[in-house]
């Protein structure tokens, strides 16, 4: 099956060499082709160019005249498979009670894993491809899950298995990540170790015993896992295959940045207390920097030193965190805009840092992330606009017109 996309306005993220990443200077920068076409095989991009070269038959062809072809999103942090809601914690944060005074009331990340250990799966994968509908409608097509709102091995398993359902029924790439270091559950606030061990003698065995994680994660931050607690449940996880990724310094200078880089974690992800000596310890690294302006605009935290980063010469990935308490949305087309209007970054750095940037963090960059021959055909096309800058800047808009995902529109 041939698919042709053809008098495209502007095709965005052209690449003829794939890229690792994009970082410092070169985050400013996009290849881009005017008045080109896209050639789809099966699910592959098989070739690209000007219109002028363009002498092409095939089964299916979209006219994109006036519009512009970006390749997917890729979301490469979120809590999306939850249970319920979490509304009513939104007035105790309009009152100015803080995340980690929400969480020591109960709520907040034990308030979710109460609801969802009462959901059987089969309504967590209902309430859940829901949102995954909603996201891939908003331009994402690969999307990293985290289980985390279990707290239990039986539920901790349950949202992985979910996780594992979604990647088998739909169209969009999944990355599963376990998050059983989430939080604390109450009945081990005054022996956090022993919840510590029941994750690595328990909860990791089985998670690699029916291969439902790609990788393994840690809120390592004040109030929830130390640096020494972090270090033991990465070393457990590595010897079962499991790669880190680290929730680190949102709420402070907590040395997660540090313990993520020990373990050559593919990404560090808030990062909004991030000094010089973690700017240091990241350079040195192929761990991605990533930041979810998401999150710290619905909690009304201070925002991450992003050009320091930048201009120290580090990558960037956006992501959006979606969550039932800190970041309740997965539209990317806003995470952009965050990007511009909170961190300050041009257009061209947003959109590395949610396309080939996002795919590294996902360890998909071979596949996804940029328009380049071979790699998968996931991509969408714009309604008709102006240029790429107005996609983060018209932020309440529905830019988005056709959706394709493994080479058919969805």
């Amino acid at each position: 099956m041939k698919t042709l996309i053809k008098n495209i306005k502007l095709l965005v993220q052209t690449e003829k060499t794939i890229r690792t990443w994009v970082a410092g200077k070169e985050m400013s920068k996009l290849n881009n082709i005017e008045n080109a076409y896209l050639l789809i095989e099966n699910d592959i991009i098989s070739d690209f160019g000007t219109m002028d070269n363009c002498n092409i038959s095939a089964d299916k062809e979209i006219d994109a005249s006036g519009k512009l072809v970006f390749p997917s999103f890729c979301d490469s942090h979120t809590h999306l498979v939850y249970a319920g809601s979490r509304e009513i914690e939104y007035g105790d944060k309009i009152k100015g009670l803080s995340y980690e005074e929400i969480a020591k009331r109960g709520g907040g990340i034990l308030n979710s894993a109460k609801l969802l250990q009462e959901t059987s799966e089969n309504e967590l994968y209902n309430q859940s491809i829901k949102r995954i509908n909603e996201i891939i409608k908003q331009g994402t097509g690969a999307v990293e899950i985290k289980s985390g709102y279990g707290l239990t091995p039986e539920s901790e398993l349950k949202m992985l298995r979910v996780i594992k359902k979604i990647k088998e029924t739909s169209p969009i790439t999944v990355k599963s990540t376990f998050l059983g270091a989430h939080s604390i559950p109450a009945e081990f606030r005054n022996d956090q170790g022993k919840y510590v061990d029941i994750v690595i003698n328990e909860m990791i065995p089985q998670v690699a015993a029916e291969e439902l994680a790609d990788y393994i994660d840690v809120f390592c931050d004040k109030g929830f896992f130390t640096v020494e607690e972090t270090d033991k449940i990465l070393m457990a996880g590595m010897k079962y295959g499991l790669r880190a990724k680290i929730h680190a310094n949102e709420l402070d200078y907590s040395g997660g940045i540090q313990v993520g880089v020990k373990y050559n974690a593919i990404s560090v992800d808030h990062l909004e207390f991030t000094g010089d000596a973690e700017i240091k310890a990241l350079l040195n690294s192929e761990t991605m920097p990533t930041l979810l302006p998401g999150a710290s605009f619905f909690l009304g935290m201070i925002d991450p030193p992003l050009r320091k980063m930048i201009d120290s010469g580090l990558p960037i990935c956006l992501a959006s965190d979606y969550n039932p308490g800190s970041s309740p949305s997965g539209n990317m087309k806003l995470i952009m805009s965050f990007g511009c209007v909170k961190l300050r970054m041009l257009p061209e750095e947003v959109i590395n840092a949610v396309t080939i940037n996002g795919a590294y963090a996902m360890g998909i960059q071979e596949t996804h992330g940029s328009i380049a021959k071979n790699k998968k055909a996931n991509l969408f096309i714009t309604k008709e606009i102006p240029n790429y800058e107005f996609l983060p800047y018209a932020y309440g808009s529905d830019l988005i017109d056709t959706v394709i995902l493994n080479g058919r529109i969805v």
